[in-house]
């Protein structure tokens, strides 16, 4: 009689502990997967800065099983642009397809600003309309390695809103698409120079571009593995008990 109470008490204890270790697995595998997905993202943030936030916030995770406890769980995190993550993680090199000779690269001014001017790949302009309009021409790098693609620029006419925009200066880029609309101080005087200079750089031009490496995702991951069975230990101890 004794002997059948203790192994009931033990087969008790034996699950209660696997519990306790399902719960455990889970946890730490959510922690750790969260950690190593919040690390990528600032991996990105801080190499290639604030305007790459919606590269960053493309990493995801996911946690193996999606419902319920299990004692060997998973956790993925992924990207929804693996492209350019694995070109800044390898430094890769990014040449022209499609048989042509250059990449179009965007400069400042062809870039779109909130939901004003968003054309393709949120530029102002895109190659098709410059060759369009008739009116690009290139200017070469000092280097002789590549052009810059502009456009002439002409200041708006009968164009302004309210008396306040009508004394603002609009400048048009090969009348195809206005540029520099910001209400930053100087902007007249900036608007001005830009008339007297003629012209605007829509795109630079370049055989290749050469990415330096500034992505570890290799190493997130491997720093995440090392942290896992020590944050499964603690997790048990917690969950069975052992520690306050």
């Amino acid at each position: 009689m004794r002997l059948r109470a203790a192994v009931g008490d033990l087969r008790q204890l034996l699950a209660a502990e696997v519990r306790a270790g399902e719960r455990a697995a889970m946890s730490a595998i959510r922690v750790e997967t969260d950690q190593v997905k919040g690390e990528l993202r600032q991996q990105v943030t801080g190499s290639l800065g604030g305007n790459a936030r919606g590269i960053a916030n493309a990493w995801r995770s996911q946690i193996f099983p999606r419902t319920g406890q299990s004692l060997r769980p998973a956790g993925l995190v992924w990207t929804k642009v693996p492209a350019i993550i694995d070109a800044f993680e390898r430094g890769a090199v990014i040449r022209a397809k499609g048989g042509r000779k250059f990449l179009a690269i965007p400069t400042g001014f062809n870039a779109a600003r909130g939901r004003r001017g968003r054309g393709e790949k949120g530029m102002r302009v895109t190659p098709a309309q410059m060759v369009a309009s008739g009116q690009a021409f290139l200017r070469p790098f000092k280097s002789r390695r590549g052009f810059v693609w502009c456009l002439p620029l002409y200041e708006a006419q009968g164009i302004g809103r309210g008396r306040r925009r009508g004394r603002r200066t609009q400048l048009i880029a090969g009348g195809v698409a206005e540029i520099g609309t910001g209400n930053r101080q100087g902007r007249e005087a900036w608007a001005r120079g830009m008339l007297e200079r003629g012209m605007v750089p829509m795109f630079l031009l370049l055989p290749q571009v050469t990415l330096t490496k500034r992505l570890d995702v290799k190493g997130a991951a491997e720093r995440g593995l090392r942290r896992l069975p020590g944050r499964f230990v603690a997790a048990w101890e917690r969950e069975s008990g052992r520690v306050a």
